[in-house]
């Protein structure tokens, strides 16, 4: 098992969802991921599941009814991800990936580099077959990102999404920069500046612990890189984005000796330097 997590309200929770399971008989599989399997969770951790549905029941499996036998559901819908989110009487979250067990369970080895399961027999809460948990431990050695594409990659996507946001600040549309810096740009250049530091564990979330992870002056050249929606602020946090999206692809140039296009990187600093 994984070492118990800092909430017990969640060890409690997996330890009835593993009962529930064995007794519905409409499921071959149940499959965790998320903090719980990283020895990561606390109080403020949800649950975050596979339920691999018998194949000819998926279309009929009633899995709010099914969930609301582990806690009451105050809320439950089906996100635009299509995975059933769910919120229980105790606030606690829940999303739930509902699949028929037959190509859902083929799929898990699929998933090498981008998900870990250090202790795939605690991950795995039903096996009715056996397929699941041997899927499961394929997922067991954390695999980083390959370095020199993933980096290549990266400094490329920067660059692209960098002179839309200079496009978009300069017709005026501040809301929409702002969500371009925050939400497109700010998650790949602290995948990039992880990769260079050598701490890919949190690679898919790259802002998770970010402030354990990371040393003080990366999380400062962030902080710079933030800003609220509005003029002028928000303009000098796309330039000290972008000087950071160039420093960090400098660093990755020499270490993996990428391509960058100086050029273009310095028109995009020069549309950043006007004022619309």
């Amino acid at each position: 098992m994984p070492r118990r997590s800092a909430s017990p309200a969640l060890d409690d929770r997996i330890a009835r969802l593993r009962d529930l399971a064995r007794a519905e008989p409409h499921l071959d599989g149940v499959l965790l991921y998320g903090s719980w399997t990283l020895g990561e969770a606390d109080a403020h951790s949800d649950i975050e599941a596979y339920l691999y549905v018998r194949d000819e029941h998926v279309e009929t499996f009633d899995a709010p009814a099914f969930l609301r036998r582990l806690a009451p559901l105050e809320l439950a819908y089906t996100n635009m991800y299509g995975v059933l989110a769910v919120v229980f009487d105790d606030l606690m979250r829940g999303e739930f990936h509902v699949t028929a067990a037959g190509p859902g369970i083929d799929e898990v080895p699929t998933w090498e580099g981008s998900v870990h399961l250090p202790r795939p027999e605690a991950a795995v809460l039903l096996d009715r077959t056996g397929r699941l948990t041997r899927a499961a431990r394929r997922l067991a050695t954390f695999r980083p990102p390959e370095p020199v594409t993933t980096a290549q990659r990266l400094t490329d996507e920067l660059a692209n999404w960098t002179l839309m946001l200079a496009h978009v600040l300069n017709r005026g549309e501040t809301a929409r920069a702002h969500a371009l810096l925050h939400t497109v740009i700010a998650p790949q250049q602290l995948q990039l500046c992880r990769l260079l530091r050598g701490s890919t564990t949190h690679w898919l979330t790259p802002s998770r612990a970010l402030e354990q992870d990371l040393p003080a002056s990366d999380y400062d050249r962030y902080i710079a890189t933030t800003g609220a929606a509005r003029e002028p602020g928000l303009r000098t946090a796309a330039r000290e984005s972008w000087r950071w999206s160039r420093e960090l692809g400098a660093l990755a140039a020499d270490r993996w000796a990428l391509r960058l296009p100086v050029g273009l990187h310095d028109r995009i600093s020069g549309l950043l330097e006007t004022d619309g």
